[in-house]
């Protein structure tokens, strides 16, 4: 009972100060509030957060507002309905993101639409590059993706996000992920490069010796 009690002190606390509760709050309001209703508000706002975050992700890979939009949508409703499920490992928003990864992943690899032999051709838009080529630069994000996930931690991965997909500064990344080393994100983000560096280093050693 003590511990339910103090489950709900903390979501109550949280949905007081609905603005600046952190993901982590968020979630554990989502998974363990009192009522539905809280854990639904929670997991809204959670959401909400990362509703346009997630469609400019979509539309970077996509290229096309309508795929992006929908892709968007599928992640945040699979995102719902695996919140429960979400056990904190990771970041939310290396987690989310990973979803929206493997769905735009997904969509990149959906066979053409069939077109009909009867269909105007002038009106046809042009396909741009090789099928193949676009394949192996897929199948070498995949191979990025498996490493930043299994050799960086959480902090390393939302900084390396961060920079590289949203071109945030690197001062303001120190802030936003409240980051306390002396050199900030910039230390974060080295450690991170150098960690990806010696696992691609290890992983063409390894493929190597397999050949020889």
């Amino acid at each position: 009972m003590a511990t339910e009690s103090r489950s709900v002190n903390r979501a109550e606390a949280v949905d007081e100060r609905p603005t600046h509760a952190s993901d982590e709050q968020l979630v554990a309001l989502a998974q363990g509030a009192a009522t539905v209703a809280q854990r639904q508000e929670a997991a809204s706002r959670l959401l909400e957060r990362y509703r346009d975050r997630v469609y400019i992700w979509c539309l970077k890979h996509l290229r096309d507002h309508e795929s992006a939009l929908d892709a968007a949508q599928e992640v945040l409703i699979s995102a719902y309905r695996n919140l429960a499920s979400f056990g904190g490992r990771a970041r939310f928003s290396s987690w989310i993101f990973a979803i929206a990864r493997n769905r735009c992943l997904s969509e990149l690899r959906r066979p053409p639409i069939a077109i009909d032999a009867d269909a105007d051709c002038d009106r046809i838009p042009a396909t741009t590059g090789d099928p193949e080529q676009l394949l192996l630069e897929q199948q070498g994000e995949e191979a990025l993706l498996r490493l930043i996930t299994e050799q960086l931690d959480p902090i390393e991965q939302e900084a390396l996000w961060l920079r590289c997909n949203e071109q945030m500064p690197v001062d303001v990344i120190t802030v936003t992920l409240g980051i306390v080393e002396a050199s900030g994100a910039r230390a974060v983000l080295q450690r991170a490069r150098r960690k990806l560096r010696n696992a691609m280093a290890r992983q063409a050693n390894e493929r190597e010796e397999r050949e020889w």
